[in-house]
């Protein structure tokens, strides 16, 4: 009987791979033995699976019944039957809170399902259990040593692997709240996962969906700090900047180096050439175009005049934009033609105000003024050269 009963619980163990519940010596003349006998013996999975269940419905309180159940989620996880791997899970973590295999596979089952909540919920479990079985002291025994730095490293590689989930999962939803949350629990686990960084754009535009402006700006100034240089983290840092009249050394900077950018970024594959077209110049004409008007207000008038003769091209058919550029470009020539009455620079400003004056903005009327003045203070052109 007894080298049947350990001829038994060999069969099993070949069955699967290697589990944390240990298969008790097993009498198989009785019932209970004689159903492990068939799930042992049992070569298609999907009737192992069949025979585990009935194992458990009938023999819930036998003493095998962790082992198999611990089986069967293994089981139903090649087989994805997700919500089943999750049941198990529970069960046997409410006996055994520290295994972390069993952690482990009710992720992946989450990773399964594409729920974003459950993914967070096993991800912490699984890290926690994970955690705590790497800091298992080193045994004294030095035959057992090999079988404890083989446990610390597969519970270092999953704890590692629960963050990596936390940013895959984040990467793949769609609602901009679930991204948020996934992306904050990988920054509370980990402040320096190196997941951290690749989700971190993600995270900034679920944020701008979410309306969390202040704290998407905030993300986007630490990125670009880093060294990040996401041109919709640089237009929304900048714009910020322009609208509340910070920080301008900040916004020129920023602003030449997002047109400088977007001028030279190749299109991306699956864009088509007309839609890269609109959003390269959109994004280059914003950027120099603050940053022009803004050299202006500092009044350094001949990078204004450099910066928005880049813009000006750029922003063509928003006429909002365009307006305020040409009375910035008219501004800067003026103001640097006017001390000596440098013809050109005049005449400069003179064609850039009524440029202005001909479009419908809060700056028509100014420029109709500037243009009446500056057509008074312009020398006469130069008398033209007889020829001989």
């Amino acid at each position: 009987m007894r080298l049947h009963r350990i001829a038994l619980a060999l069969l099993l163990a070949t069955t699967l791979s290697a589990q944390r519940q240990k298969l008790p010596d097993i009498n198989a003349e009785t019932p209970a033995g004689q159903a492990l006998q068939q799930i042992g013996q049992e070569s298609d999975a999907a009737k192992k699976l069949q025979l585990m269940d009935a194992f458990l419905e009938k023999h819930a309180s036998h003493e095998a019944a962790l082992w198999v159940l611990e089986q069967s989620a293994t089981g139903y996880l090649k087989a994805g039957q997700f919500d089943k791997v999750i049941t198990a899970a529970e069960k046997l973590l409410a006996k055994d809170p520290d295994d972390t295999t069993t952690a482990y596979n009710a992720l992946k089952a989450s990773e399964g399902k594409k729920d974003a909540d459950l993914v967070r919920k096993w991800s912490d479990a699984t890290s926690a259990a994970a955690r705590k079985a790497a800091a298992v002291p080193k045994p004294a025994d030095a035959d057992a040593v090999e079988s404890w730095t083989n446990a610390v490293d597969y519970a270092k590689q999953v704890d590692v692997y629960t963050e990596y989930s936390l940013y895959a999962t984040g990467l793949q939803v769609p609602d901009p709240a679930k991204k948020i949350m996934l992306y904050e629990a990988l920054q509370a686990r980990n402040p320096n996962s190196e997941h951290l960084k690749l989700f971190t754009v993600p995270y900034f535009l679920a944020l701008r969906q979410a309306n969390e402006n202040d704290k998407a700006i905030a993300v986007a100034e630490k990125a670009i700090a880093a060294g990040e240089n996401n041109e919709d983290m640089m237009l929304v840092v900048i714009d910020s900047y322009f609208n509340k009249k910070q920080n301008p050394d900040q916004v020129v900077a920023l602003g030449t180096k997002l047109g400088d950018l977007m001028t030279a970024k190749a299109k991306p594959e699956g864009v088509s050439d007309e839609d890269w077209t609109k959003r390269k110049n959109l994004m280059a004409g914003l950027g120099y175009w603050m940053a022009g008007v803004t050299q202006g207000n500092q009044n350094k008038y001949v990078e204004s005049d450099a910066t928005l003769r880049k813009a000006l091209p750029l922003v063509e058919g928003n006429e909002a934009l365009k307006a305020q550029a040409l009375f910035y470009l008219g501004l800067a020539n003026y103001k640097l033609g006017e001390p000596k009455k440098d013809r050109n620079y005049l005449s400069e400003a003179l064609k850039f105000n009524n440029q202005c004056a001909a479009i419908k903005s809060p700056f028509q009327s100014q420029a109709r003024q500037n243009a009446a003045v500056i057509t008074k203070q312009l020398p006469p052109a130069p008398p033209a050269k007889k020829k001989k």
